[in-house]
């Protein structure tokens, strides 16, 4: 009974985070980050930057991916299975309206309007995620390098990102090596 009552819990917390998916994965890892990090401290800023990184590694979309590997992290593969239902019902829900409605919403300029000011409040939520994350990220110092070298190689010589991911892996092995080898643990 316990069990169920706390996938019932997982599955209106994702259904709630479902119903403010505006601005992508990003704003509902930033909401995340919110809850589960600084309110209910269930998980660490390293371990949703860890979640969030895998998850956009993988084929599909990156909040599809941190809700399957969060639930299962939290109630094992049926947990990963209520927070993907969860997420997903709102967006189905008002898509299914917005398709229904289509030519209306389309041609209508105070929708138009709001969707504009919606997008703008949705950007400080994404920088909030990102500033929150940049904590995580950076467990050494040399992490910073690693940082703007695979910047530069995405930006100006167009390396495909499966290639950055395995450099920043493999960047990351050698210099947490390095410092645990040292004494420097954390």
């Amino acid at each position: 009974m316990k069990k169920m009552s706390e996938m019932l819990r997982l599955f209106l917390d994702f259904l709630k985070l479902g119903c403010f998916t505006f601005g992508g994965g990003w704003s509902i890892v930033a909401q995340m980050q919110r809850i589960y990090v600084e309110e209910k401290k269930s998980i660490t800023e390293e371990e949703l930057l860890d979640l969030t990184s895998v998850a956009r590694s993988l084929p599909g979309t990156m909040i599809g991916n941190v809700a399957m590997l969060f639930g299962y992290r939290t109630l094992g593969i049926l947990g990963g299975i209520v927070c993907i239902l969860g997420i997903i019902v709102p967006p189905l829900f008002m898509l299914s309206v917005i398709a229904l409605f289509y030519t209306a919403f389309h041609d209508n300029t105070w929708i138009a309007a709001a969707m504009s000011g919606v997008r703008a409040a949705v950007v400080p939520i994404i920088l909030s995620a990102a500033v929150g994350m940049v904590k995580g990220a950076f467990k050494y110092s040399p992490c910073i390098f690693v940082m703007l070298m695979t910047l530069g190689l995405y930006l100006f010589l167009h390396i495909n990102c499966v290639y950055l991911v395995l450099i920043g892996a493999v960047s990351g092995i050698l210099i947490t090596e390095f410092y645990e080898r040292r004494g420097d643990r954390k």
